[in-house]
């Protein structure tokens, strides 16, 4: 029997542990969050809190519970990048761990370094941006990328689902803005007031808002080639799995390039139809139940067997599809 360890993952990790079960296989997975209770914990065959720990002494928690539980595989989301870090002392007590290495995590979850990175690879295209670190600098920013695009947007460098991105917007508040959702959207006064509070903020990248759909593509590399699933989002909970040449051409490009063996998410926004490169997780998704159910391609399966060291056969069938979900109740 494997022994799967899943960290105060998203929600939706829910649906990554159904799907590695319905691979086929004896599995025990233990849970873990900070919080008592999770959607997760349904899934778990052993469910625990986990203490508030951060950087390398979060790490020694780590270790010391893959031990302490028999971890044979430990899937990280929290502390991801310093996990990666220290992989090798996990590997030395034989625990395989689903994160890439630390030169490649480290550069890919800094926006800034990502960017640069595909610039001199010549990997897609990449959206005009700057990155400052005080208000002056914010507001030339704006300034000047407002004369060339219709609207601006900012998120922190470092950040996850972007929790600090917001879209600049000055117009007026009438009736109709009552039926807009503004939790993203910020007013530029605003926005410099509240980075007025300090005289230096953390590396902020101000940018065009691209306003088209988002593209998702669930990426592994596999012995059996490359799983690259395209979902098309927009601001409705239906998505379209759909295989663009272009889009997985890029997707191609940066695995070839950049030879992740993880899985990994590779995101893309479109402006006038033309597809920028955003950004690139190094982990699975929090929707890839979403291509996995519309493809019938089970990346978390296929991605534990490679960790230990099985190849399971895949087909691709490139047949599009829209796939959806509900909400459900689930009582903890």
């Amino acid at each position: 029997m494997t022994t799967i360890w899943l960290n105060h993952w998203f929600s939706t990790a829910y649906n990554i542990i159904a799907l590695i079960r319905q691979g086929g296989g004896e599995y025990r997975i233990i849970g873990t969050n900070e919080g008592r209770e999770s959607p997760i914990m349904l899934q778990c065959d052993e469910w625990y809190q986990e203490p508030k720990l951060r950087g390398e002494e979060y790490v020694d928690f780590c270790l010391d519970f893959c031990k302490e539980h028999g971890v044979d595989v430990f899937m990280p989301r929290r502390e991801l990048v310093t996990i990666s870090r220290f992989k090798e002392r996990f590997t030395e007590m034989g625990v395989r761990v689903m994160v890439d290495d630390f030169e490649k995590v480290d550069i890919l979850n800094q926006k800034d370094r990502a960017y640069e990175l595909f610039k001199s690879l010549n990997i897609g295209k990449i959206p005009d941006y700057s990155i400052v670190t005080d208000v002056h600098h914010f507001k030339y920013a704006y300034e000047t990328l407002i004369k060339k695009y219709d609207r601006v947007c900012f998120k922190f460098v470092r950040d996850e689902g972007g929790m600090s991105f917001h879209i600049i917007d000055n117009s007026p508040k009438d009736y109709a803005s009552l039926f807009m959702r503004s939790s993203t959207r910020i007013s530029l006064d605003t926005a410099v007031s509240a980075l007025s509070e300090r005289e230096n903020f953390a590396p902020l990248m101000v940018m065009p808002f691209l306003s088209g759909d988002e593209i998702s593509v669930d990426c592994l590399r596999t012995p059996s080639g490359t799983i690259a699933i395209p979902r098309r989002k927009n601001y409705s909970r239906v998505e379209k799995v759909f295989y663009d040449e272009e889009i997985l051409l890029i997707c191609r490009d940066f695995l070839e390039k950049i030879p992740l063996e993880m899985p990994c998410n590779i995101q893309f926004k479109l402006l006038n139809d033309v597809p920028y490169l955003l950004e690139v997780n190094t982990r699975m998704s929090g929707g890839v139940q979403m291509s996995c159910m519309a493809s019938g391609i089970n990346i978390p399966y296929i991605a534990v067997n490679k960790l230990l060291g099985k190849d399971v056969p895949w087909t691709e069938s490139r047949e599009e599809k829209s796939v959806t979900y509900i909400e459900a109740p689930l009582v903890l």
